[in-house]
């Protein structure tokens, strides 16, 4: 039986390197190894140039080209016969090619060195298994195969819902379910301070809920600025994603007003997809295993309609949390209780309760916003509508996404067990609680 490339989805994951075999026009051989080698279809290979200018000039005199693929989970080798099509370096192929470079290079420090010059096109005429008197490892059961039904059912849970928190939460939920991952996050960006903040988390020892990755850092950053889906399948050759994030910032959130990046210390695989709707990308969904080789192509199809259909939900719940009109409520006592001194400091709009750190951006100048109502006007609830019109004036951005920042505030709220929660009460509505008398101090 004559194999097939889709048979192959082991050897394009970049576990082990690939070899590529020319000659000259004189028959000197030239072997290299290459970083990347992805199958464009049924006949066709790409594969990644960064510095192979001999290769390059050898497959130009000399059509017979040999590539040695081998399968990350078996150790099965094959050899292609390969004949070269076209070079690119603009389009879809190449950009994808040249965001996992960066991607995977980035991690090892070396993203200013793997630059990649072109991604060259070749048409494969025959597939041929190595044979080898060492027996490859057995295939395992691994998981079960993704359920369909199951599926659909996550999707329409996710559909159903109504509320920010409700659709993150049933994303996670989903990712669980039907994939059967445990290390998941789902980061929102924010346009006002250009980073991806964790809002929603499962998995992990410290939730990370209010942490921060900058736009264009590492996967994350990637799958946001492409809006395409980005991994890495085996960590054990590149630096752990996050080491340079700051471990110990957990201990120092009151001085560094900086929450720790939570992660899976012991991940093989990693896989970033963007939450896009409308063709804008509003967030990330992050995952970690500790399987090598973890998401196949499968698993990433399944998540990025998971994803897909929660950043519809989130921007069709923006949309009607933005419309809810405020209603007139009589002035409230002040609760009894000991007092709570709060803080903002206005340069990161980053806010303190009792000197323990909350929050900032765009969470924190609500907080202090609804804060500034409370005391002034004597009242306890608010709307979404009020916030975006009032906030928008000195932030522009906050029309976006707002209704992820008021989820944020109130998990980071209940995380720190502060005096102080965030209540919803319907679409678009929510009410200030308080243990005891507030004072809010002179912002710094």
């Amino acid at each position: 039986m004559s194999l097939r490339l889709s048979q192959l989805s082991a050897c394009f994951e970049g576990v082990i390197p690939s070899i590529i075999a020319t000659a000259s026009a004189d028959g000197m051989p030239n072997i290299s190894y290459l970083s990347h080698v992805v199958r464009v279809d049924e006949e066709h290979v790409a594969l990644s140039n960064q510095f192979f200018a001999k290769t390059a000039a050898n497959v130009r005199a000399n059509p017979q080209v040999t590539l040695m693929l081998v399968d990350g989970i078996t150790g099965d080798q094959f050899l292609l016969d390969i004949g070269f099509v076209r070079s690119v370096d603009v389009g879809p192929l190449f950009e994808k090619i040249a965001r996992q470079l960066k991607a995977s290079s980035a991690q090892i420090g070396m993203s200013e060195v793997m630059r990649l010059r072109s991604a060259d096109i070749f048409r494969v005429r025959g597939i041929e298994k190595v044979p080898t008197p060492v027996e490859t490892a057995p295939v395992t059961a691994g998981r079960s195969p993704i359920s369909l039904p199951a599926l659909s059912e996550a999707v329409k849970v996710i559909e159903r819902q109504a509320e920010a928190d409700e659709i993150i939460d049933s994303l996670l939920g989903a990712i669980q379910r039907v994939l059967g991952y445990g290390n998941a996050l789902v980061l929102i960006h924010d346009s006002h301070r250009s980073c991806l903040i964790t809002t929603g988390s499962i998995g992990y020892e410290r939730s990370g809920l209010g942490s921060e990755i900058a736009g264009s850092e590492g996967l994350i950053g990637a799958a946001a600025t492409s809006g395409q889906t980005v991994k890495v399948n085996d960590m054990s050759r590149v630096r752990r994603f996050g080491e340079a994030i700051g471990l110990e910032a957990e201990a120092t959130e009151n001085t560094s007003r900086t929450v720790a990046f939570p992660q899976l210390r012991t991940a093989m695989s990693q896989i970033a997809v963007p939450l896009a709707a409308g063709g804008t990308v509003i967030g990330v969904l992050f995952i970690e295993s500790e399987e090598r080789l973890a998401f196949g192509e499968d698993d990433e199809a399944v998540l990025e309609i998971l994803a897909g259909q929660a950043a519809s939900a989130l921007r069709a719940s923006e949309r009607e949390a933005a419309a809810a009109e405020p209603r007139q409520a009589a002035p409230e006592l002040a609760a009894a209780g000991r007092e709570i001194r709060v803080s903002h400091h206005r340069f990161d709009d980053s806010i303190f309760v009792d000197g323990n750190y909350i929050v900032k951006g765009v969470a924190g100048a609500l907080l202090r916003l609804m804060l500034e109502w409370h005391l002034g006007e004597g009242r306890s609830e608010f709307t979404n509508r009020e916030m975006r019109l009032v906030a928008g004036a000195r932030m522009p951005e906050i029309k976006d996404n707002l209704e992820t920042r008021l989820l944020l505030l109130r998990r980071r709220l209940e995380e720190k067990q502060a005096p102080i929660k965030i209540v919803r009460i319907g679409r678009g509505r929510v009410r200030l609680e308080t243990e005891g008398p507030l004072m809010l101090a002179a912002p710094e």
